[in-house]
């Protein structure tokens, strides 16, 4: 028999630390590979833990509540000799290796970057509204978006999840919080569901000098977003160029197959596949967009993934990511975008869905803005926003003449790294993207 430490493995790129929410396995219980032995919380998810080992766990090493670097040990197990088993995302310290591991662990945070959850834009997920739980949150309190779920299948509303008292870190409501909460309220009156002293004791209320300006404290996600931006503006140097785009084929196309299209994959057909699409192939005629910088080294990315800024419906904000962009087709980008912007809504994102994105999108276009100037997700070099699409008189050229006609027109920004994209290829690359865009085929086959 032996013991070996279980570390906090990597969740994502730019998560430095984990907040423990809740351990899910007591000392001197029995546990197996794979098994959730605690919960944690990251910047963009809740999610569990697997014990890296079948074993007895022995010891646990932080607490409830505490906030624990990525690699820093959490718990001791002792397994049988041999009978090791490591899942590719719970790393796991033995004794005599702890500092080749402590050396590796440091690499990965070295490289870990500023995440697209992050962006100066975003784009609203479509559909449904979820329930009262995570809408109407006008006292800036953070909730995790495991508590968010939980009160939206219970039906907590906002007002109920203020009166909890949280017992985590920055007074924060934890999975222990709001289930004892719900079970508390099933022995209760509906009057007494709501707690407003507590309200007032563990949530930050906008407060008055002068009787007639509120002052607002930042919550968590709100302070990390504005570091991260004012850090962004630091790092880049940021350029933005424009081009008008002619959206008429796409938005005819659009409206005559919608319906077939449904039928067909099983999915609603919107914008956002296409303008990926479009940014795929230009990224593939223009490879050095798709990079990121490291000290005075360029590292050219050969995966294509695509992030996503999306706003939830509470107003906080995440960019889920399409791994390996290009090896989808028009079909399988539809159900990536569905799939990632369903997951968002229900706040079923994992980790990985948030990593390793090499150039982000945002279309402003769903808050009506017809041009922005988005800011750069670090480490990448560069985002394209994607405007409303507008109906404007525009002059045609035929081969009997110039004509005068209405079609549906579009602006995209392009915000580049001015250290390493120069003005030719930042704005020959969004050139390249309208033009994609404006060669549509009105006659192009679903499947």
């Amino acid at each position: 028999m032996k013991i070996i430490e279980m570390v906090m493995p990597q969740m994502g790129e730019s998560i430095m630390e984990c907040t423990v929410l809740n351990w899910l396995k007591q000392p001197g219980e029995p546990v197996e590979a794979d098994d959730s032995i605690l919960e944690v919380a990251t910047d963009k998810v809740d999610t569990e833990v697997p014990a890296p080992h079948s074993g007895v766990l022995v010891e646990w090493l932080v607490k409830e509540g505490d906030v624990v670097p990525i690699g820093s040990p959490v718990a001791r197990i002792e397994v049988q000799n041999g009978s090791a088993k490591t899942p590719a995302q719970a790393p796991v310290i033995a004794p005599e290796s702890q500092e080749e591991v402590n050396e590796e662990q440091a690499a990965q945070e070295l490289e870990a970057k500023i995440e697209s959850a992050t962006t100066g834009v975003i784009d609203p997920v479509p559909a449904q509204q979820p329930a009262a739980a995570v809408t109407g949150d006008t006292n800036h309190r953070f909730y995790s978006p495991l508590v968010l779920s939980i009160a939206k299948e219970e039906g907590v509303s906002i007002e109920e999840l203020a009166g909890i008292t949280g017992t985590g870190a920055e007074d924060r409501v934890t999975k222990n919080d709001i289930i004892s909460f719900i079970k508390n309220r099933s022995a209760k009156s509906p009057s007494a569901q709501v707690m407003p002293e507590a309200k007032t004791a563990s949530a930050p209320q906008p407060r008055s000098v002068n009787g007639q300006d509120d002052i607002i404290e930042m919550n968590r996600m709100r302070k990390m977003i504005a570091s991260r931006m004012v850090e962004s503006l630091q790092v880049s140097a940021h350029v933005t160029s424009f081009v008008e785009t002619d959206m008429t084929n796409i938005v005819l196309w659009r409206n005559n197959v919608k319906n077939d299209f449904k039928k067909q994959s099983g999915e609603s057909i919107t914008f956002t596949p296409i303008l990926i699409e479009a940014v795929v192939k230009a990224i593939k005629d223009f490879p050095l967009i798709n990079v990121s910088v490291e000290g005075d080294n360029i590292i050219v990315k050969k995966d294509i993934n695509i992030g996503m800024a999306v706003a939830l419906p509470d107003g906080n904000l995440i960019v889920p990511v399409i791994h390996q962009a290009d090896q989808y087709n028009l079909v399988g980008l539809a159900k990536k975008v569905n799939d990632l912007a369903n997951r968002a809504r229900d706040n079923k994102l994992t980790a990985g869905d948030l990593a390793g994105g090499t150039y982000t999108i945002s279309n402003i276009g769903s808050f009506g803005n017809i041009m922005g100037t988005p800011i750069i997700v670090q480490p990448q070099v560069a985002i394209m926003a994607f405007g409303t699409i507008e109906k404007k008189p525009a002059v045609i050229e035929t081969p009997q003449g110039d004509l005068l006609g209405i079609r549906h027109k579009m602006f995209i920004s392009h915000s580049y790294d001015h250290r390493v994209v120069d003005g030719a290829l930042g704005g020959r690359f969004v050139k390249r993207v309208s033009d994609y865009l404006e060669q549509f085929e009105l006659n192009r086959p679903i499947l």
